[in-house]
């Protein structure tokens, strides 16, 4: 197994060849890599087995951030396929991909902003989001986990599977290299671009908590994603 000492020379010497390539819109990174996104996230079949079982039967209406082409939604459908759910995502071709797996399913799809999408108030049993958040700032991430929190119902669950930063040293290169990035290809503040910034498993849940979210169980998968359960308590 790759010590971190490797994991992280092995990361320098990737941002040193990488560094003269412009940083890739979001939508169009996943629009572009649509025919092979499955089978390159196929290296978390676990990761989404764990994810769905974490996710309690009594959830019936859930709102999906990032969901893709719907890999953690089609093992939370073979555990329960009469669960309602909206899935939000940046890039319809994917959406569409979706729609095509599941014609038989009862759920709708935004192809938005999740920032910006309404997620309402009080209206979820559980929001979930897998490999997704660990593309923005924490700045972002704060504002979104409050908005999260709020549209869940009291004693409703935010479930997240993420790459999380194996240290604080990981975390802090890649942010700086993320930030120098858009500044020297002149990448706007409004447009979201394909870059990991994770975030230590410390740190993010310092996030979740400051929400107002109390950490459930947490699971540190062998495949590499780490699933957190954060919980509205009721009142």
């Amino acid at each position: 197994m790759e010590s971190v000492a490797e994991y992280l020379q092995n990361l320098k010497q990737w941002l040193r060849d990488t560094a003269d390539t412009p940083p890739e819109e979001m939508a169009a990174f996943f629009a572009k890599r649509l025919d092979d996104y499955e089978e390159h996230m196929s290296i978390w079949e676990k990761s989404y087995q764990m994810f769905a079982e974490m996710l309690p039967l009594e959830c019936q209406r859930i709102l999906d951030l990032g969901c893709g082409t719907g890999l953690e939604l089609d093992k939370i459908w073979q555990k329960n396929p009469d669960i309602e759910v909206t899935g939000v995502d940046l890039c319809q071709n994917m959406l569409d991909k979706l729609r095509e797996k599941h014609a038989d399913k009862h759920f709708i799809t935004a192809c938005q902003d999740y920032f910006q999408y309404d997620f309402g108030l009080c209206k979820w049993d559980a929001v979930i989001s897998f490999e997704s958040l660990h593309h923005f700032l924490p700045e972002r991430k704060r504002e979104l986990y409050r908005k999260v929190y709020n549209s869940l119902k009291a004693g409703g669950i935010f479930l997240l599977g993420d790459y999380i930063a194996c240290c604080e040293e990981e975390e802090e290169l890649l942010r700086g290299e993320y930030l120098e990035r858009r500044k020297r290809f002149g990448v706007s503040d409004q447009c979201f671009i394909h870059f990991d910034i994770p975030l230590t498993l410390e740190h993010e849940k310092k996030l979740l908590q400051s929400a107002g979210f109390v950490i459930g169980k947490t699971l540190d998968n062998p495949d590499g994603a780490t699933i957190i359960m954060a919980i509205k308590e009721t009142d």
